[in-house]
């Protein structure tokens, strides 16, 4: 059976649970007093997160704004700068091609030049080619123009000097430089010619048979060639030492004739009249 219990002992009882009720309203209070001032704590620190991060955020966007228009003046940068890398690209290019085509046309003119020079030097070459062709026509024409004059017999039979019977044979025959040569043309009249230190005057002429009269005035006297042919040579002596001239005709037209004297070296010379 339960004892029954003493007033002091209920009082006892009942203090201690007061004690206890009231340690455990104490600590439920100051439970609820550091519940509350956590919250208040966890509300502050989740405002001020997200007053940073809303200022992250602010600050990202800036930066990302700034990014983006850096980006963007970069890339204009970049564009414009890709502009005039082409642009003097194409410059570049365009003085290559002018660079090639002034090398083109000098090499054009040099090629030209040489060109015209090869030809020059060929036009001498043959120039010089055709002059020596020339020369050797010329010497063989001469050589055979020699060769037609031969030395014949005058008709006072003397063997006579070398006989032209052209001009050109007379000109080579002035240039040998052995005789003295005085050329003439004598019509028919009846005064006497001078030719050379004597005169000569012309009688008559055959132009069909080639044949002519005249007389050679020397010395105060007159020789009669008469019916003389033409290219012969007509002897006749004169002067103080006697000295051999030759007459010869070489042309005969009507009534007049052409032809040349020689004399010696030493012959004299004739006396302007």
């Amino acid at each position: 059976m339960l004892e029954a219990q003493t007033p002091a002992e209920n009082s006892n009882s009942n203090l201690l649970r007061n004690i206890v009720l009231g340690v455990f309203g104490v600590y439920v209070l100051f439970s609820l007093y550091f519940s509350y001032q956590l919250n208040q704590r966890i509300d502050l620190l989740e405002a001020k997160q997200t007053a940073s991060d809303e200022k992250l955020g602010k600050k990202i966007a800036a930066t990302e704004s700034e990014i983006q228009a850096s980006s963007q003046d970069l890339s204009a940068k970049v564009g414009l700068t890709q502009k005039q890398i082409a642009a003097r690209a194409t410059e570049l290019q365009r003085q290559q091609r002018a660079s090639e085509s002034r090398l083109s046309e000098e090499q054009q003119k040099q090629q030209q030049a040489l060109g015209a020079v090869s030809g020059d030097v060929a036009g001498v070459k043959t120039e010089v080619a055709g002059t020596k062709t020339d020369i050797a026509s010329t010497r063989t024409d001469l050589d055979a123009t020699r060769a037609k004059l031969e030395r014949t017999i005058g008709d006072l039979g003397l063997t006579s000097g070398l006989v032209a019977t052209t001009r050109e044979d007379l000109e080579i025959l002035k240039h040998k430089g052995d005789r003295n040569y005085y050329e003439f043309t004598l019509s028919k009249g009846k005064n006497p010619t001078p030719v050379s230190t004597v005169s000569l005057l012309l009688k008559k002429t055959d132009q069909k048979k080639g044949k002519f009269t005249l007389n050679v005035v020397a010395d105060d006297r007159s020789i009669e060639k008469k019916d003389r042919n033409m290219n012969e040579p007509l002897q006749f002596y004169t002067g103080r030492d006697k000295m051999l001239y030759e007459l010869v005709v070489f042309n005969v037209s009507k009534d007049k004739v052409s032809g040349y004297i020689s004399t010696p070296k030493t012959a004299p010379t004739a006396i302007a009249r």
